[in-house]
């Protein structure tokens, strides 16, 4: 007999300590409490949550942000790391999957940073670190390209969970990878983006992209979004008089949870501050596939063919397989001199 869990989720939706790794951390780890406290067994909180959105990329030239860089730079975590285990720490003290937002600086270049999410199991394990694929637009100043090699469905007690950021959410082979490895429960990581163009609404797009992600995978989309605080327009205020009046545009933000008929479950949180629950249950994800099972009977794979490089990108592979040279000879072994 096929069991699926029923749970319940949590979807965060605040802003960062601007540029406070430790003081961010600590925040993480209250809100797992809190919504430990309510039930949650999976909580989900927005894209690069530790500890800051590059937002000077979108408000000044490129001149005026390198400072602001230098900072992220500086207060970007590494992957394993102190900052990390804590949060997993909390994870597996309150028995909750997490999945949460960081800058990853690379162990190998202290201007290289990555927009990673990290998946972390009940029992504390990181198991996922996927790093954005492409970075967005004015994104692509601040973080290097991820790859696929962590472009995963992870198995855990809350079911088969998959995580994106932001715009990667909008990517269609992305999401079909995911699908195709038996997704359920999926995580879609947000920021809160009033400097869009005047037309656009970012809740709503938030909002659309999660639907279709729902509904043509037949899965459960929570969405995590964070907001533009006054701590962060204040401190940017500084070197960029027209903050004020670039951060504060309203539907801006959008948090919640669609179920796998592209619907929104419960209500949703749109700008504003809080945590939004819903209860899942996975096995209303059956029903809906006999209709479209897109990575299933409703496709045609002799037409389609979908491959996925999960090679990892790095600077340079050394090849170890020869015989090492001693660049000094080796000293004669000593010997006693006889009696």
């Amino acid at each position: 007999m096929l069991k699926l869990p029923h749970f319940k989720a949590a979807a965060v939706q605040t802003a960062p300590v601007f540029l406070d790794t430790d003081a961010t951390v600590e925040k993480v780890v209250r809100l797992i409490d809190e919504a430990a406290d309510h039930g949650a067994q999976l909580v989900a909180f927005p894209e690069v949550f530790v500890s800051a959105y590059p937002y000077w990329s979108w408000i000044g030239n490129p001149i005026q942000g390198s400072p602001w860089f230098e900072k992220l730079a500086r207060s970007a975590i590494e992957i394993p790391g102190p900052e990390i285990t804590k949060i997993a720490q909390a994870a597996a003290r309150r028995s909750v999957n997490v999945v949460v937002g960081v800058n990853e600086r690379s162990r190998f270049g202290v201007g290289t940073i990555y927009n990673t999410l990290v998946t972390i199991a009940d029992d504390g394990r990181i198991v996922g670190r996927h790093r954005k694929l492409v970075p967005t637009w004015a994104e692509k100043l601040t973080w290097a390209p991820g790859d696929a090699s962590a472009l995963r469905v992870h198995q855990t007690s809350i079911g088969p969970l998959g995580s994106l950021a932001c715009g990667e959410n909008t990517n269609t082979l992305a999401r079909f990878a995911l699908l195709a490895q038996g997704e359920l429960v999926h995580v879609a990581s947000y920021i809160s983006l009033p400097v869009a163009p005047p037309d656009y609404d970012m809740a709503e797009a938030i909002k659309v992209r999660a639907a279709a992600h729902s509904f043509e995978g037949k899965v459960f989309t929570l969405v995590s979004c964070s907001t533009v605080s006054e701590e962060i327009i204040s401190a940017l205020e500084a070197d960029f008089p027209n903050a004020r009046e670039l951060l504060t545009r309203r539907n801006s933000a959008f948090s919640g949870v669609l179920g796998p008929d592209g619907r929104v479950i419960g209500q949703p949180l749109i700008d504003g501050e809080g945590i939004v629950y819903a209860d899942i249950d996975l096995s209303r994800c059956i029903q809906p596939r006999q209709m479209h099972d897109i990575t299933g009977h409703y496709n045609r794979f002799d037409v389609f063919d979908l491959r996925v490089n999960r090679r990892p990108l790095q600077a340079a592979r050394f090849d170890e397989n020869f015989e090492s040279i001693p660049l000094e000879p080796s000293p004669e072994p000593h010997q006693e001199s006889p009696a």
